[in-house]
């Protein structure tokens, strides 16, 4: 059961995964967020059911809002998940009359795990975030409200729990943006956090699923096990499959701008572009008003093309004229990102990509962008500094060979799937 838009994808592709190892799956979610899936794949269609739980009405989310993407802004997510926990019941009834053999789960339907042991069904957490995020969380009484981090400062050092060198921790203005939200260790209008919801489902799974590899996070793997008090299985990256071009008949091309893009990067050299994007959670204006000064892609015409909206992005990274990432360091984009070996540039905003940041610059993998510790802000110069030490200076050529040795891990398909057939093996044999 997936519980918001922004994570279904990894879910349907972890579907799409079992589906070819021999299990049926049935993958539950809003009507609205499974009418934006690609179609299934016809020799998997029998295998895969979607199951569409229409949400209800509350009091402070828009009465069309089926998804985080679709017109929610970031303070009305919350009444969002207010309205998920009201599926509580029909999603009771359907394991009732299903018996499912397995029950995977999202953070968001904390009350899932409950009503897989009523049943007699056992219950797997599959985490779309890294292992690195998942440690800095702490164990699950932590998450639940048992925890000694209670200011800002707390959370900008890096936890006692974590045994080995490590930089992972929040930047002030990170944690404050946190605690502006109400998001994470404060109740919010679903009357629970999300940290409770994280913690109640790791206690109530019997094993744990994490979309990395030992390959590049053994140690907080290792570490997440001992925290959890159970087993914690890497799944793999499970790298987008490449994607033809995608051009005139997608939702958002009706004038074949897509077209005209991939042509003008045809022209371009080879690792010579950045592709910018910070995702689908951040784009609030549909229609790019506001966005861009007046003026702004007449002035860059030929040097670059701007465009608002869905933007597919696979084929895009894929390209070999493109060369660096600007982007969020949202998890997904990450594993893409890296993939295809480009070089990134990082500037987090929300959630869990400032603590994805640290973990690239950890491993030396990513420049993170300038920015005021206390307020956020950043300067264009900060901008462009980042961009030229990653893209054409010598002092960025280190971490340009660094990013392309990542290849052989995050796009090595025979890897994810050695460990998808672990994980299925595991799923078939504790049924």
């Amino acid at each position: 059961m997936e519980g918001q838009c922004r994570s279904i994808l990894p879910f349907f592709e972890l579907s799409k995964a079992l589906a070819l190892k021999g299990i049926r799956v049935s993958l539950i979610s809003t009507p609205r967020n499974l009418q934006r899936l690609p179609p299934i794949p016809q020799e998997l269609a029998p295998q895969i059911n979607l199951v569409g739980f229409p949400l209800p009405l509350v009091e402070g989310l828009p009465k069309n809002a089926k998804a985080t993407i679709e017109n929610i802004s970031l303070e009305k997510v919350q009444y969002l998940k207010k309205a998920y926990d009201g599926l509580r019941a029909p999603f009771e009834e359907l394991v009732a009359k299903v018996s499912p053999d397995w029950i995977l789960v999202d953070f968001a339907p904390y009350w899932a795990p409950a009503i897989a042991f009523k049943y007699g069904i056992p219950c797997c957490f599959f985490i779309v975030f890294s292992a690195a995020c998942c440690a800095f969380g702490g164990a699950p009484e932590s998450l639940n409200g048992v925890n000694e981090r209670k200011k800002v400062e707390d959370f900008t050092v890096v936890p006692g729990w974590i045994p080995f060198p490590s930089t992972i921790a929040f930047r002030p203005h990170e944690v404050h943006k946190i605690f502006q939200d109400a998001s994470f260790d404060i109740p919010n209008a679903s009357g629970v956090s999300d940290g409770y919801r994280f913690g109640s489902t790791i206690e109530g799974c019997r094993v744990v699923a994490v979309r990395t590899c030992n390959e590049f996070e053994e140690g907080y793997l290792d570490l997440l096990e001992k925290l959890y008090e159970k087993s914690v299985i890497p799944i793999g990256f499970r790298p987008p499959a490449r994607k033809e071009r995608e051009g005139s008949g997608n939702s958002w091309n009706d004038e074949n701008k897509w077209d005209i893009a991939f042509h003008w990067l045809d022209a371009q050299p080879l690792r010579s572009v950045v592709f910018v994007g910070f995702g689908s959670g951040a784009l609030e204006v549909q229609d790019g008003s506001g966005i861009l000064s007046e003026g702004f892609e007449s002035r860059t015409e030929g040097r670059g093309i701007v465009c608002i909206g869905w933007a597919p992005q696979q084929s895009i990274v894929a390209h070999p004229s493109i060369g660096g990432c600007l982007f969020h360091s949202g998890w997904g984009s990450i594993i893409e990102a890296l993939t295809h070996g480009l070089a990134l540039i990082i500037l987090p905003f929300i959630a869990d990509q400032g603590l994805n940041a640290r973990l690239l610059e950890e491993k030396k993998l990513a420049f993170e962008v300038e920015r005021n510790e206390n307020d956020g802000s950043f300067t264009k110069i900060s901008i462009a500094k980042a961009l030229r030490l990653a893209m054409v200076e010598e002092e960025g050529e280190p971490l340009r060979i660094k990013a392309r040795e990542m290849n052989p891990i995050f796009g090595n398909r025979e890897l994810s799937n050695m460990y998808l057939d672990g994980f299925a093996n595991f799923l078939k044999d504790n049924k």
